[in-house]
């Protein structure tokens, strides 16, 4: 397929507004089947619900479902956006990307300013965690600061590196990770949820052409419009030093900044990881 400019890759149609075009998308992940219509060998033309389907179950004209997924209507009231949801079987999480995507925040040049600004409170508090590893990020997942332990877990934890970039196309990152591919997705989906709030954002629109051009797996994920809030959860790591880590990690957004969290990657007390991430913290460079 394709690519038509940057546009077309942040939103999947060039034509379409990013509600349209998100609407689109989980009509087309939605089975017939599992809200509850029966196909009965029927030749269908569409993958997933047709519109006019959609329109029934959110108790909606097609027409107006029609305007919508066109960019014609752009403000749906928060009535209709719940219809929708249920319609299309959407998650806390889609739900509250489907209302961001219709009540785009706007940003100034001011807060493009601070939004790269670590508070030096912040950084004292990641250096007081030696055998955690930590790292601040903005919503482009860009590293902002780091303790001294996040570089030794991965090289790519370092200030000024686009995680999002090393994590997609940097192969020492994919022999890094086990499953890679999961956590490929569980990333594209988390940025897609920060991009609900910015509509519009160039770098955003222009990240996402450079890796849809770069990583089928990146294009495939972000076109399926999946989101995720997910904070917390455990990943593990296949170490060059250490071996295999089983980390547990959480997100820790900062209040009053622009989309800046600390993540965290810590090891359960007494288990081999944590015994290794010792090791790591002990050999681990002053930053």
């Amino acid at each position: 397929m394709a690519l038509v400019g940057s546009r077309w890759l942040a939103f999947g149609m060039a034509t379409q507004s990013p509600l349209g075009a998100y609407l689109r998308a989980r009509r087309s992940l939605t089975a017939p089947a599992d809200v509850g219509i029966t196909v009965d060998g029927q030749v269908r033309r569409v993958v997933g619900l047709r519109r006019e389907e959609v329109a029934i179950l959110a108790g909606i004209s097609t027409e107006y479902y029609l305007r919508l997924e066109q960019g014609r209507e752009a403000r749906p009231s928060d009535q209709v956006l719940d219809a929708l949801a249920r319609a299309l079987l959407l998650n806390d999480a889609a739900q509250a990307y489907l209302h961001e995507l219709a009540r785009p925040a706007k940003t100034t040049a001011t807060d493009a300013a601070r939004r790269d600004d670590v508070d030096e409170d912040v950084r004292w508090l990641i250096e007081s965690w030696p055998r955690t590893a930590a790292v601040v990020h903005n919503r482009y997942l860009d590293v902002l600061a780091t303790n001294r332990l996040a570089p030794a877990l991965n090289p790519n934890y370092r200030i000024g590196v686009n995680n999002l970039i090393s994590l997609l196309t940097d192969h020492g990152e994919r022999a890094l990770h086990e499953g890679w591919e999961a956590l490929c997705a569980r990333t594209t989906a988390l940025v897609r949820s920060m991009f609900g709030q910015r509509l519009g954002d160039a770098r955003l629109t222009a990240l996402v052409a450079e890796l849809s051009a770069r990583n089928t797996h990146f294009r495939d994920a972000w076109q399926r419009n999946d989101v995720s809030t997910s904070s917390s959860g455990e990943h593990v790591l296949r170490h060059p030093q250490t071996g295999r880590l089983v980390l547990h990690y959480a997100r820790l957004p900062l209040p009053g900044t622009d989309g800046q969290s600390i993540w965290l990657y810590q090891a359960e007390p007494g288990t081999p990881s944590a015994l290794a991430l010792e090791t790591l913290a002990l050999a681990a460079p002053v930053v």
